[in-house]
Parts: C-alpha cells; structure tokens; sequence
C-alpha cells in the first residue's frame, strides 16, 4: 500500500478529481463519515492508504 502522506500534492489532487467524479455515481449523501468511509475504501481498491477519522 502507498501512504496518501508520501503522494506529492498534484497526485493527490488528480484522486480527488478522479473520487469526485466517481462520487457522482453514487447516492448523495450528507454523512460525513459515509464521505470519509467511501474516500477511504476507494482508495484502498486503488493500493493507497490513508489516515482520516471518522466522525
């Protein structure tokens, strides 16, 4: 797994804008811990982890 932390900044900002568009896809949701959970598991299916509480 590659930490999100050793990702230069334009990598991270292209997942937020490929999540995002992926975001579009799924049922909205005002849950901030559903948003966090669903980053966090998209992610993961990519081989990157990242560190982000819950709620």
């Amino acid at each position: 797994m590659i930490e999100w932390e050793s990702l230069d900044r334009d990598a991270q900002i292209k997942l937020r804008e490929e999540f995002g568009h992926h975001l579009d896809t799924l049922p909205p949701t005002c849950s901030l811990d559903m948003k966090i959970a669903r980053f966090k598991e998209w992610l993961r299916e990519k081989g990157i982890s990242i560190e982000l509480k819950e709620g």
